[in-house]
C-alpha cells in the first residue's frame, strides 16, 4: 500500500511539472514568444525559455520574466553564462560553418559576420594572425540589411559553394557573388544570431556562449580567452 501511495506521489510530481511547463510556455505566446522551449535554469525558482525573441528566465509561478546578462561567480572569474544554453543550436550548425582553423588550437570562436562589414573585413584581413595565436574562427552569416536583401542572397550564394573559403575570400576581397540565391542557410544563421541578441557585426561567440561585440585585436582576443578559460 506504502509502495502505491508513494508511486502516485511521483506520478503527481511529474506531471506537475509538465503542467507547468506548458503553462509556462502558454503565458510566454500570451506576449508574443514563438517557438519555446523550456528547460532548468541556473536561478533559484526559475526556468529558462528560448523562443525566437531570445533567452529569458522565467518563474516557476510564471509571474516574473528576467531578461538581460547572467554572471556567474567562479574562483574570482566573472563568467557570462546568459546564452550557454544556446551553445547546442550554434554547434549543431558547425557543418555549415566556415572555417579558418589554427593549426595548434587554443581556443574556438563563432564570429557571425557581414561580407559588407567594414570591421568585418578587417577582422578577416587578420585572420592568420588569430590563427597563428590559437584561436580558429568559425563564420556564420548575419546579413545586417536583413534577410530581404542582396546581401543576404549574395552570403547564401557564399555558403552553398563548393569551395565556401575560396568564395568568402574572393568576396572579402572586392569580388562579389554575381549569382544570388534565396536565403535558407542564412536565415538559420541570422535566426540565430537574433536569439544571441546581435545586432551588428561582427559579434564574436565563445566557447561558453559570452558574446563579444564588435572588432577585436587578435592579442586582444586572445588575452579575453585565456582570462575567460
Amino acid at each position: 500500500m506504502k509502495k502505491s501511495i508513494i508511486a502516485f506521489a511521483l506520478a503527481s510530481l511529474i506531471s506537475t511539472s509538465w503542467a507547468s511547463d506548458a503553462s509556462l510556455k502558454q503565458q510566454l505566446e500570451k506576449i508574443g514568444a514563438k517557438n519555446i522551449k523550456i528547460s532548468e535554469s541556473v536561478l533559484q525558482g526559475f526556468r529558462t525559455a528560448v523562443s525566437d525573441q531570445g533567452v529569458v528566465q522565467i518563474s516557476n509561478d510564471g509571474r516574473f520574466i528576467i531578461q538581460g546578462k547572467i554572471f556567474e561567480l567562479n574562483n574570482g572569474k566573472v563568467t557570462d553564462i546568459s546564452n550557454s544554453v544556446l551553445m547546442p543550436e550554434l554547434n549543431a550548425l558547425s557543418d555549415e560553418m566556415i572555417v579558418y582553423p589554427a593549426k595548434n588550437q587554443k581556443h574556438v570562436v563563432t564570429i557571425f559576420m557581414d561580407i559588407t562589414c567594414q570591421y568585418c573585413q578587417l577582422l578577416h584581413k587578420r585572420i592568420k594572425e588569430y590563427n597563428e595565436l590559437g584561436i580558429t574562427i568559425r563564420y556564420l552569416a548575419f546579413p545586417r540589411t536583413g534577410l530581404d536583401s542582396q546581401i543576404a542572397r549574395q552570403m547564401e550564394s557564399i555558403w552553398k559553394s563548393e569551395d565556401k573559403v575560396f568564395a568568402l575570400n574572393e568576396a572579402e576581397n572586392g569580388r562579389l557573388p554575381k549569382q544570388l540565391s534565396k536565403p535558407n542557410i542564412v536565415k538559420k544563421h541570422y535566426n540565430l544570431g537574433l536569439k544571441f541578441g546581435v545586432t551588428g557585426t561582427p559579434n564574436i561567440v565563445t566557447e561558453n556562449g559570452e558574446l563579444i561585440s564588435g572588432y577585436v585585436e587578435p592579442k586582444d582576443l586572445l588575452a579575453m580567452l585565456d582570462e575567460q578559460y
